[in-house]
């Protein structure tokens, strides 16, 4: 065979390689390579609602029953190497009048509870020394995360105090809109009284965030306050769980603007592997679907009102995993088509992984089943050429960078002179 057909095959080969890998939906199969290489990282995961589990199923993260829907257990964070996992502290906004805080406490004492049942695999963390101290130790490092600024109820003070116990972000928002952020959620309902972004209580917040040491998150706010955060932030900000908004037109996704100006902030934005983020197909499927989804679970809730019980989260999951289970799942590769966008528009320095692990109601890309999954993150992103040391910071080495930087934030803060 003489030189140029050689190459002209060698072209061809490739192309079919690539094509074959593409072509599994349910994302490559794991390379000797890739597993080396997420192996070697310390995997960093920013968003798993796990601790409703904890609270309201009574579930061990040491499970080891085969038949669990779970994403995240003990051995299935080995299996992928998961190194750091932010448990989301989410407090039902609608079921919980009256008392978002005590809720919120209910749930971090969930997250003590399981490190204080496996210590010889789980602890508690609070800075990026403790994650590393965990990877070193081969433990799963357990952070926490507010989602939704609701929980503070409107006093400083409890940030604080959320702070003490070890939580290390806030989303200013969740999808609902409270009184001194406005959320992504419900801006278009003219029910709904706005501020236009963020209230001057609001900025204090994000100021007082920074003090402390506690990284702000911009998922689930609206355009307005994500831009009113980035102002008024000294310190890097992250986006626990979004996606790109070029690639889905969800308002929970950020546009290439917001994209852009995270990056000058210095943060990183943590992909969100649900399929109504990562899919156009699915998230329009989606909407149609929603007013009969939400009419279904309006007639459990009412039901249960009727009988003086109270809303039971667990059967509002079911209903709705068996309402998105009628969606046909998006291939794997969407997932890595948001990394890639991020990485392309934002720089590799500010994307990460923030899944949305077990608030995602079974709707992930097919073959991203629990954290055993995240190794074919890594396989996927060298089948489109990132080297090993890009994966790592994918995998994890930004959101450390952004954490030691808002540490840092915090010192100097902290140092200087306080106004009498």
């Amino acid at each position: 065979m003489n030189r140029p057909n050689l190459v002209l095959f060698s072209c061809l080969l490739f192309a079919t390689y690539s094509v074959a890998q593409s072509s599994n939906p349910s994302g490559p199969e794991v390379t000797a390579k890739a597993r080396a290489i997420q192996e070697s990282a310390i995997v960093i995961d920013t968003h798993a609602d796990t601790p409703q589990r904890f609270l309201d199923e009574g579930f061990d993260i040491g499970s080891t029953d085969p038949n669990d829907r779970g994403h995240i257990s003990l051995d299935k964070a080995r299996r992928g190497n998961l190194g750091a996992e932010f448990f989301s502290i989410w407090v039902d906004p609608e079921t919980n009048q009256g008392h978002f805080a005590h809720h919120t406490l209910d749930l971090i004492d969930t997250v003590y509870e399981q490190a204080t049942r496996h210590p010889d695999r789980m602890m508690m963390a609070f800075s990026v020394a403790d994650i590393e101290r965990a990877h070193r130790e081969h433990k799963l490092a357990a952070l926490m995360g507010i989602e939704g600024g609701h929980s503070i109820e409107n006093d400083i003070r409890l940030l604080r105090d959320f702070y003490r116990l070890g939580v290390r972000y806030m989303t200013l928002s969740w999808s609902n809109t409270n009184e001194w952020a406005d959320s992504s959620g419900d801006i278009d309902d003219p029910k709904v009284q706005h501020h236009n972004g963020l209230t001057d209580f609001g900025k204090q917040v994000v100021l007082e965030m920074n003090r402390l040491g506690m990284m702000v998150d911009i998922s689930h706010v609206s355009d307005k306050t994500f831009w009113d955060a980035i102002a008024v932030t000294k310190a890097p900000v992250i986006a626990s769980h979004s996606s790109a908004r070029a690639l889905v037109d969800a308002p929970r996704d950020m546009t290439d603007d917001m994209l852009r100006a995270v990056a000058k902030n210095g943060g990183v934005v943590d992909v969100n592997f649900f399929s109504g983020f990562d899919d156009e197909n699915f998230r329009k499927a989606e909407q149609a679907q929603s007013k009969d989804q939400a009419a279904a679970i309006q007639q459990y809730i009412d039901s249960l009102k009727a009988q003086g019980k109270p809303v039971n989260y667990l059967e509002v999951d079911r209903i709705e995993r068996e309402w998105m289970a009628k969606i046909p799942r998006p291939p794997f590769s969407v997932l890595i088509d948001h990394i890639d966008h991020i990485a392309k528009v934002a720089g590799v320095d500010h994307v990460g992984l923030g899944s949305d692990f077990d608030g995602v109601s079974g709707a992930t890309p097919q073959g991203m089943d629990s954290a055993a999954d995240l190794p074919k993150i890594t396989q996927a992103l060298l089948d489109r050429g990132y080297s090993a040391a890009d994966i790592k910071k994918i995998l994890g080495g930004n959101l450390l960078r952004v954490f030691r930087q808002v540490e840092a934030v915090s010192r100097q803060v902290q140092a200087q002179p306080q106004p009498q």
